[in-house]
């Protein structure tokens, strides 16, 4: 498949932390007492489907009551930040746009640091994305017309079709360049998981036989601008997600701590089969634990300490 290219091969942010090429090497010891930032993922760590979880408004309350910063971050393209924001508060968690990012808003984020605009973007996904990359000042299109596609944007969509696919193949054999929000193969609901983003991004990719940049998780590129905007080292903040090829890669990748809960994807027995320098510090249960582990009442778990 024909690698996609960017201009310059820039950073994506020009936020602080590790220099990329060595953000796979960063090993750091695991110290609870040192964690400033908690950055939650949202779809099996928060709420899964529509069915809020466990501790989490508790949970997200005591953060709040002992100082923490707490930031929501989802590979979610569907919603914009208001819309999280919303939808948030009806699960008791109370937060605002500037603590939330999503796959949409870094994509979004990407175009405008990065000197792309004004840029006509073909766009296969639900409303949150077109919303967040408007609001940057790009041109959305749904399907092809007589002026040039510069890109084609993928995210999770429950009503890709086949002319979508079409469109977003044509678009990218004729030099678009190929944008994937995130590669989640799957999305967690109620006792199910169903197809994810990275489902129509695989999609996608077969058809025009390239292969996109991804911008969301397990970029750590979020995690580096997160920090910058909390005035904190990547070692001072800590990851909780259930996906450890997203969210707990994505906080290795930073430089972050992290920690997988068994309530979204991943496994206990996934992360212990992982190279020692892959694993998360913590594995807990629940998000009615993190509080115990902001404690040192959790010791770490075999992973880089």
């Amino acid at each position: 498949m024909r690698p996609a290219r960017f201009p310059g091969g820039r950073l994506l942010f020009p936020a602080d932390g590790l220099p990329w090429e060595q953000c796979g090497r960063y090993l750091m010891t695991a110290r609870a007492e040192q964690i400033k930032v908690v950055i939650l993922d949202l779809d099996g760590v928060i709420y899964r489907g529509h069915t809020p979880l466990p501790g989490a408004s508790d949970v997200t309350k005591w953060l709040a009551a002992h100082d923490y910063q707490v930031y929501y971050f989802t590979n979610n393209s569907t919603k914009t930040r208001e819309s999280y924001v919303e939808l948030l508060a009806g699960y008791g968690v109370a937060t605002d746009v500037d603590h939330i990012v999503t796959s949409a808003s870094l994509t979004a984020r990407y175009f405008a640091d990065n000197g792309l605009l004004p840029a006509t973007v073909l766009v296969v996904g639900e409303e949150g994305l077109p919303q967040e990359l408007r609001s940057v000042g790009v041109r959305v299109v749904r399907r092809r017309g007589k002026r040039p596609i510069g890109y084609v944007v993928v995210g999770m969509d429950r009503k890709f079709t086949y002319r979508k696919l079409h469109e977003a193949q044509q678009a990218i054999r004729s030099g678009a360049k190929f944008i994937a929000t995130n590669r989640d193969a799957t999305y967690p609901v109620e006792g199910n998981v169903i197809p994810g983003g990275g489902s129509i991004v695989a999609a996608v990719a077969t058809a025009a036989e390239t292969e996109p940049l991804v911008i969301g998780k397990p970029s750590p590129e979020a995690g580096r601008l997160i920090c910058h905007q909390a005035g904190v080292r990547p070692e001072e903040a800590l990851m909780v997600g259930d996906r450890l090829e997203t969210d707990i890669e994505m906080g290795r990748r930073a430089g972050l701590l992290t920690c997988l809960v068994l309530t979204g994807i991943s496994t206990a027995e996934e992360a212990q089969a992982l190279p020692a320098a892959s694993r998360p510090q913590w594995i807990v249960d629940g998000m009615e634990q993190v509080p115990d582990l902001l404690q040192d009442r959790i010791p770490p778990s075999e992973g880089p300490i």
